[in-house]
């Protein structure tokens, strides 16, 4: 299983998108606030997010409220950046382990950035790139999580497998 945490998400649109991928993949998604949006269930439902009621969401007023409610967090974190001195590939992703991700026009937190230096990684593009989406960002390192993992409860096959 991975965790996946938005610090500060502003586009309501990418974290829907992340948590699908959430729902797909039996992650949980962690929300760190503020939100820039509203996540309630009747917002939820008027924006006709079917697959909402299947992803494990938990909402947190800060980081420091996130890493006292899972302090285990701390043991298994990685850090998406740009900033990042080395990529995705160097991680070495296990069960339980917390991706997090900053929020779309500022990354992580530089204090936090470097306070876990060691577990910053980053996804190869082309230098004159400012950054993928956010979406996209996590839904690349959950599956490479989930892929060093072994595809833990996922369906392995598609329809077409018996043909």
């Amino acid at each position: 299983m991975v965790n996946i945490v938005l610090v500060e998400p502003e586009i309501p649109m990418n974290t829907g998108n992340i948590a699908r991928t959430c729902a797909a993949t039996r992650s949980r998604l962690h929300l760190v606030e503020p939100l820039g949006f509203d996540v309630s269930d009747r917002a939820v439902r008027r924006a006709g997010l079917d697959y909402w009621p299947m992803v494990d969401v938990k909402v947190y007023p800060g980081l420091d409220a996130l890493f006292t409610a899972h302090p285990e967090a701390a043991d298994d974190l990685w850090l998406a950046t740009t900033k990042a001195p080395r990529d995705y590939t160097a991680a070495r992703f296990r069960d339980g382990c917390w991706l997090f991700f900053g929020k779309e026009t500022a990354g992580l937190p530089e204090w936090f950035r470097m306070a876990h230096y060691d577990r910053c990684i980053r996804i190869p593009m082309r230098p004159d790139a400012r950054s993928l989406n956010l979406a996209n960002s996590a839904a690349i390192l959950c599956y490479e999580a989930l892929r060093q993992q072994g595809f833990p409860g996922l369906s392995g096959v598609g329809e077409m497998a018996g043909l």
